[in-house]
């Protein structure tokens, strides 16, 4: 009451001057807000080009800027994917150019072409980069500062921590605390005596699977940008009996690097001996592949040793820092194709023709190029559109589809036709197809397209003497990819470290325990123990209960002078209100 009394007074005064001081803030405030010149104002100090450096950097290396420029690199990449590029396919941008010409310069402007060679895909993967060393460096130093440090000292009030308990013992504190160390270093905490208390941590693991990880990430960037600066990747398709040499001039189609060079070539050659597939007879499966093989004969250099080895799916011959894996197959038919004099203006050539399912039917184009004379003795070229299946379904069964993928009863189809192939006009044309605009169809007696289906060994005699063509038999051709990657073995560890720190990163809790063991004043050693994590988790009390038990077996409960009881050093009182975590 007399505290009441006391204070009641002074009310008014009090009143006055906050009144008084709300006055001169209010006058302070309303004279910044003028907008009037003041000469005795300082001038407010500039960043200069220093500081703007050093706030850009600041900026750059934080990981809210790392993680948008990884949103951004992965936006940018979509372009590269829905978009044709010219390092993947260019008859495709080609195509693309032809049938948008309005978006084509606009993309040709924004580089939508060559995407991933672009000046903005490459300052987004340079900017990454750079913000993540900015962000491992610091960091790095940071944590060997700690890891030469030695864990903090206890709090002074170890009960507000959110898992504690403490007990009585009669054991002497100094027991206590060595026995504490003792068992804290065997649970491969890193801990020592700070005063009366003994401090310990462990769960470093979880920041170096976090420096593992960002390193991972730099270590997949270098290999991804230097595989794709540096590779090189092409396809070819080799006859039985016939042989590749690892030149530019030898690939069917090749695509490379940037900064690919022809001597990145590895210098090999090989020839295939032999090709061998395997399919299920019969069956639900009937028609699948068993086995597909292919007999090679390879050297390595101009000079090298003749090896033999066999080439199977998904087992790539590797020479050097090449792979060559097998990829397709299919089958050649082999034809004689006779002038009007009877002159063999084509002699047992096997011609390759692309399947089209898989049972292998197949089409193609068979061009004899030169050499030939028609009737009226003038110089013409000769095409025939070629159809053949493996094993025909019969006479009187319809169109000319393939039953089974091996070769049981072949047949091959031909349409003639004779004028220019237009092979010497300087413009390329796929192999496969013929192209028609100066070709003239070979007419039968009823005035439709000439065409004929032959076993082996069958000539289509074609009309008015123009000659002939002969199915002499079968050969089969295997498709290779020849392929190399640099790099591949540094981003598959790089992938590997990366998912490692991951998951230390997020399973594993870094730590802190602390014991402190005092004298109480009636001469029993008072225990207290708590444990601290750097996240919310239920290992802390867990782990801080199992070591509080092991530990009272080292010191056991005294009796409590107004219980009479031991209490359980198990257990974990709630963190008292406002407790600091």
């Amino acid at each position: 009451m007399s505290k009441t009394t006391a204070s009641a007074p002074s009310s008014a005064p009090v009143s006055e001057a906050a009144s008084t001081a709300e006055d001169q803030d209010l006058g302070a405030a309303g004279s910044q807000l003028s907008t009037a010149p003041r000469e005795e104002a300082p001038n407010l100090p500039t960043l200069g080009v220093i500081g703007w450096a050093r706030w850009f950097w600041r900026q750059l290396t934080s990981m809210r800027v790392a993680l948008l420029l990884l949103l951004l690199l992965s936006l940018a990449a979509i372009p590269g994917s829905l978009i044709p590029q010219n390092g993947v396919d260019a008859t495709q941008v080609a195509d693309f150019r032809q049938r948008h010409t309005t978006l084509s310069p606009i993309y040709d402007k924004l580089g939508l072409f060559d995407v991933y060679s672009s000046v903005w895909f490459s300052a987004i993967y340079i900017l990454l980069f750079i913000s993540l060393i900015g962000c491992i460096v610091p960091r790095t130093w940071q944590f060997v500062g700690q890891l030469r440090g030695l864990p903090p000292g206890a709090p002074r009030r170890l009960t507000r921590l959110p898992a504690h308990t403490t007990w009585r013992t009669e054991a002497a504190p100094e027991q206590v605390r060595e026995a504490a160390l003792a068992l804290l270093k065997k649970r491969r905490f890193r801990g020592h005596v700070v005063g009366d208390a003994v401090a310990a941590e462990k769960g470093y693991l979880r920041e170096v699977g976090n420096l593992l990880f960002h390193l991972a990430l730099i270590v997949m960037l270098i290999a991804f940008a230097w595989g794709q600066l540096f590779k090189y990747e092409g396809n070819k398709l080799v006859l039985e009996g016939d042989g590749f040499a690892n030149t530019l001039t030898q690939y069917d189609d090749f695509k490379s690097g940037n900064l690919f060079g022809q001597d990145d070539l590895d210098a090999f050659s090989f020839n295939l001996r032999d090709f061998r597939g395997t399919y299920e007879p019969s069956g639900p499966n009937r028609g699948t592949a068993r086995t597909f093989e292919a007999d090679l004969t390879y050297s390595v250099g101009a000079y090298g040793e003749e090896k033999e080895t066999t080439v199977q799916v998904n087992e790539p011959l590797a020479i050097g820092g090449s792979k060559v894996y097998l990829v397709s197959h299919g089958y050649a038919p082999i034809v004689t194709v006779r002038d009007a004099r009877g002159k063999v203006v084509m002699d047992k050539e096997a011609v390759a023709l692309l399947p089209l399912d898989g049972n292998i039917t197949s089409s193609g184009a068979i061009k004899v190029m030169d050499g030939y004379r028609n009737a009226a003795g003038e110089r013409e070229q000769l095409g025939f559109n070629a159809f053949f299946v493996p094993t025909f379904a019969g006479e009187g069964s319809g169109t000319m589809v393939s039953q089974f993928p091996a070769v049981l009863n072949p047949r091959l189809a031909l349409s003639a036709y004779h004028g220019d192939l237009g092979v010497d006009s300087g413009i390329p044309q796929s192999i496969y197809q013929l192209d028609k605009k100066h070709l003239k169809e070979f007419k039968d007696s009823g005035g439709d397209l000439f065409k004929q289906r032959l076993k082996v060994g069958e000539t289509m005699e074609l009309p008015g003497g123009a000659g002939s063509v002969t199915f002499e038999g079968i050969q089969e051709w295997a498709g290779f990819q020849i392929a190399k990657q640099p790099g591949s073995g540094w981003a598959l560890a790089g992938s590997i470290a990366a998912i490692l720190g991951l998951a230390a990163s997020l399973f594993v809790q870094r730590r802190r325990v602390w014991v402190r063991a005092v004298r109480g004043a009636d001469g029993v050693t008072v225990v207290e123990m708590a444990g601290l994590g750097r996240s919310e988790s239920a290992k802390v009390p867990e782990e801080l209960g199992d070591l509080a038990g092991l530990l009272y077996e080292r010191a056991p409960g005294a009796p409590d002078q107004e219980q009479e009881q031991e209490p359980d050093p198990t257990h974990s009182a709630a963190p008292a209100e406002g407790a600091e975590k």
